[in-house]
């Protein structure tokens, strides 16, 4: 549950993604689906490296338990114990909680940064109380070298946590030795200083915080001895601190930065130390006498009195990491939406403005290609209409939509013009040619289908019937279809549906085969454009008409008769 947030993320982008390309940008039906399978592909891939990762970094610190770190909403400092730090756990402890710090121990230099990932992405909010505690103990080292290297070591670590935690970590000492022999006592003895504090301060339980001139100076005559004693010891402490840490830590050693101790601390607390130790050989350079060795087995005391110097800044829990993360993909979808609308604006604008150009642009001689851009922009008026009525499409809207100020132009220009009207027909020995009936398609045949519907009898009836066989005119049956689907196939079923209607009619009024004539157009005479439904409706049909023929439709025992002297109607 605590990797949620992380795959809740791309999820989230995978969904905004997969909406705007659907919903908003105006793409191809194969543009659509390539780049759904690709945000598709990159979000699984996300989730599955984010999974892996997870199962990598809970192998790598498999010795942090979930117990031991501190709640999300710790208040205290969140101190990684380095160093020789394993005297201040038991055996089997990993971390220590006090009132005002959480310590967690660091086993070997390559386990903090590993830790400090660990806590970042886990406890994103604690990241900011984080500091890392290097303590020494020179009663437990021999060699000099192997001392600097591992100092060197622990250097490489805490610059290795910068990725994580946005810089170097505040970096702190505290070193405990043994007191001088005549000076053990049953409360340990701090001397503390602080990077913003002048001088050392020492601190005794119930004693409060002194510097370190007034507490020699409040020398009482039975304790002169033990706190010159200690004030020698100290004096030798801080020549070997500077000399083996100080110097080594903070100047810069070839890709190594220097670390800034920002406290340091030293506490003289009997320490179980072991023979030929650092320490002895130090105060054996000195006094020529080394320190007796002392053997404690109880863990040492944490240096609680540094805490509240260590610098502090607020963090951001994973809860408000993740909400801004989602403020910000909602603020980049939004923006994306936003151009896609007026992209798709723009369009409409483009694509109503040629059509009106095209249309001012013909003169209407001849009419009909200024008739077929007059229907255009009708089928345009009636989009734009319904849109008015209903509402516009999502991917216009977001307060850009421009369709209402092309409704004016739009009905101005279907208005402007009407084909003109054919001459009056000469009524001496010319008739009017016949009428030509218009048949749709989806009131005789189910989609993609050439057998007349049940129930288009009645249909046929009531518009055939100024459709008669007469010698002399020829019953000419054309089928049509829109440009939905394959031209060969479209020809193909325009033919079929119009010999279903000329069988129909053969059959029902007992018509010679000779009165017919049966021709499929597929898609390739429209009367009306393709671009919108209305217009695809208007040109999937079957037409019937009546045209002039001498030879045609001769029924037995019939003379011949001249097509201009029959009373036929007119289209």
């Amino acid at each position: 549950m605590r990797d949620i947030y992380r795959a809740l993320l791309p999820a989230l982008a995978g969904l905004f993604a997969l909406w705007l390309i659907l919903g908003f940008w105006p793409l191809s039906v194969s543009s659509q689906v390539a780049l759904c399978l690709l945000v598709v592909l990159v979000c699984g891939v996300v989730l599955w490296r984010e999974w892996r990762v997870s199962q990598r970094r809970h192998g790598t610190v498999n010795h942090v338990t979930e117990d031991s770190l501190p709640p999300e909403d710790f208040q205290g400092a969140v101190i990684l114990a380095c160093g020789d730090s394993a005297a201040l756990f038991g055996s089997e402890t990993q971390h220590r909680e006090t009132r005002q710090g959480w310590y967690l121990r660091v086993n070997d230099a390559e386990q903090l940064p590993l830790l400090v990932q660990h806590l970042s992405l886990v406890r994103p909010a604690l990241v900011s109380q984080i500091s890392v505690l290097l303590a020494t103990l020179p009663e437990h080292h021999h060699s000099p070298d192997d001392f600097t290297q591992c100092l060197r070591g622990w250097q490489r670590a805490v610059v290795q946590c910068r990725p994580w935690l946005g810089g170097l970590p505040p970096v702190w000492s505290v070193t405990w030795v043994s007191p001088p022999g005549a000076c053990v006592q049953e409360v340990p003895v701090w001397f503390t200083t602080i990077s913003h504090r002048a001088g050392i301060q020492v601190h005794q339980p119930g004693q409060g915080n002194r510097q370190l001139a007034d507490w020699l100076n409040e020398i009482e005559p039975s304790g002169r001895f033990s706190r010159l004693s200690q004030a020698l010891w100290l004096n030798s402490l801080l020549g070997w601190q500077g000399g083996q840490i100080d110097s080594l830590l903070t100047a810069r050693q070839g890709e190594l930065p220097a670390l800034k101790i920002c406290a340091q601390g030293f506490c003289m607390v009997p320490v179980s130390g072991q023979a030929n130790s650092l320490w002895q050989q130090h105060i054996a350079g000195i006094t020529a006498l080394p320190p007796e060795r002392v053997d404690s087995a109880d863990p040492l005391p944490l240096p609680e009195l540094l805490l509240p110097g260590l610098p502090r800044r607020r963090g951001i829990s994973r809860r408000m990491a993740f909400w801004r993360h989602v403020g910000l993909l909602a603020g980049v979808f939004l923006a994306l939406v936003m151009l896609a609308s007026f992209i798709n604006n723009q369009r409409l604008i483009r694509s109503v403005g040629d059509h009106l150009a095209l249309y001012y642009r013909l003169s209407g001689e001849p009419p009909a290609p200024k008739s077929q851009a007059q229907q255009r922009l009708q089928a345009d008026g009636r989009l734009l209409d319904d849109w008015q009525r209903r509402g516009e499409p999502l991917r216009y809207r977001m307060g850009l939509y421009q369709g209402l100020r092309l409704v004016a132009p739009v009905e101005a220009a279907v208005s402007d013009w009407a084909p003109p009207v054919p001459p009056a027909p000469v009524i001496q020995k010319i008739v009017q040619g016949p009428k030509t009936v218009r048949l749709d398609n989806l009131s005789l045949f189910d989609s993609g289908k050439a057998d007349l519907k049940t129930g288009s009898t009645k249909l046929l009836v009531n518009s055939l019937v100024g459709i008669k066989a007469r010698p002399g005119w020829l019953i000419v049956v054309s089928g049509h279809t829109d440009n939905t689907g394959n031209p060969p196939l479209n020809q193909t079923l325009s033919q079929k549906r119009a010999e279903a209607v000329r069988n129909w009619m053969r059959d029902t009024g007992d018509v010679p085969e000779s009165c017919f004539a049966v021709q499929g157009y597929g898609e390739s005479r429209p009367v009306a454009t393709n671009d919108t439904p209305e217009g695809r409706a208007l040109n999937r049909r079957v037409e019937i008409s009546l045209v002039p023929q001498a030879d045609a439709c001769q029924m037995p025992d019939t003379k011949p008769a001249s097509p201009d002297e029959r009373d036929v109607l007119t289209q």
